[in-house]
């Protein structure tokens, strides 16, 4: 599997500045990208003034929490205590998994690093900017940290952008805990957080058993569906690592569509997965999901309440899906029955 380049995601294309230096290298490389990338810079950015959900109180409080992810993330790495603490692998990787459940992370899984996991180069920010990606860790600690079911269904309002604004700061603060624990026992590791990712975070999850990747590009847990955010702590201590199963998840996506035709981006692809680069996945169009960001205001996330995982479904039908096109059918008709293609909170939030 080919790496991926960080400046190549729309995040970080979104961020070059005309004029800059980044922006310059970029298009000379890229200048079938201009134009697109051109105009979804003159849209409003998401949350801002000019959007449809636009409020200068409740969008300035997804505003703070990035700032305040943007001030964290220079503790993403750190210094190593030189009194290295020793430990079996069954004590620190029981210690590391309950430490995560105990700040918040719904899910854990550990998993060895592959090369593809990690960005080839970085790209969101100046400082940074076409630097080679060539920390690589052995082994990536990943968390899922479970997103409230009714802001999510207020999607694409912006109830849903604060949830999900919450859910990246829960995943940082978890995965701060860890890392400096792990640093101060002897060891080095570095956090992977929301605007300072080395690594791919939805490869690492289902690497590590957590899930497995939808239509939508996103992380489907059985647990909780997509409606999750992921962490990332990457080291060199020694752990034990989680056993992939068949989950029947990407089956269910075969039959299921309900992303696709809720996208209001009509950014997520109907039918089968196709061949990309040696690899049979479904691919977004990332401009035309970022459109929708910059015209809403909010991250949309319709996508997630759309999926019937983020709903609770019978545990049964859920344990035997891989290899089960009738406990798929079955789940998909009780599904639709209960909520049709999504649920809608379309009611007040008691304080936004």
């Amino acid at each position: 599997m080919k790496r991926v380049d960080e400046r190549d995601i729309i995040f970080a294309r979104a961020s070059y500045k005309k004029g800059s230096s980044q922006y310059e290298d970029y298009y000379k490389r890229n200048p079938e990208k201009q134009e697109i990338d051109d105009t979804l810079r003159e849209a409003p950015h998401p949350y801002g003034e000019g959007t449809a959900t636009y409020n200068p109180i409740n969008s300035a409080i997804a505003d703070a929490t990035f700032h305040f992810l943007g001030d964290m993330k220079k503790y993403s790495e750190g210094k190593i205590n030189p009194n290295k603490v020793e430990t079996t692998l069954e004590e620190i990787t029981k210690k590391i998994k309950g430490l995560a459940n105990f700040y918040g992370a719904s899910l854990v899984g550990i998993t060895k690093m592959k090369e593809e996991f990690y960005y080839s180069h970085r790209g969101r920010h100046p400082e940074n900017y076409g630097e080679p990606v060539t920390q690589h860790h052995k082994y990536g600690i990943v968390f899922a940290v479970e997103m409230d079911r009714d802001m999510i269904n207020r999607a694409p309002l912006i109830g849903e952008g604060i949830e999900v604004t919450k859910g990246y700061v829960n995943a940082a603060v978890v995965g701060m805990i860890l890392s400096y624990f792990i640093r101060e026992i002897g060891y080095d590791a570095r956090n992977h957080m929301d605007g300072n990712y080395l690594v791919i975070a939805p490869l690492v999850a289902e690497a590590a058993a957590l899930g497995e990747i939808g239509r939508h590009g996103l992380l489907i847990t059985r647990e909780h569906g997509p409606r999750v955010r992921l962490g990332v702590v990457t080291t060199d201590l020694e752990l034990i690592c989680d056993e992939v199963e068949n989950l029947g998840i990407r089956e269910f996506c075969r039959m299921c569509n309900n992303c696709a035709m809720t996208c209001p981006g009509k950014a997520i692809p109907h039918g089968p997965q196709k061949e990309i680069e040696g690899e049979n996945r479904w691919k977004i169009q990332a401009e035309d999901c970022f459109s929708v960001w910059k015209r809403v205001g909010t991250d949309c996330g319709v996508c997630l309440s759309s999926c019937p995982f983020s709903h609770g479904m019978d545990e049964e039908l859920i344990k035997n899906l891989a290899g089960n096109p009738e406990n798929i059918k079955k789940a998909l008709i009780a599904h639709k029955e209960k909520y049709g293609i999504r649920p809608f909170n379309h009611t007040p939030h008691p304080w936004l």
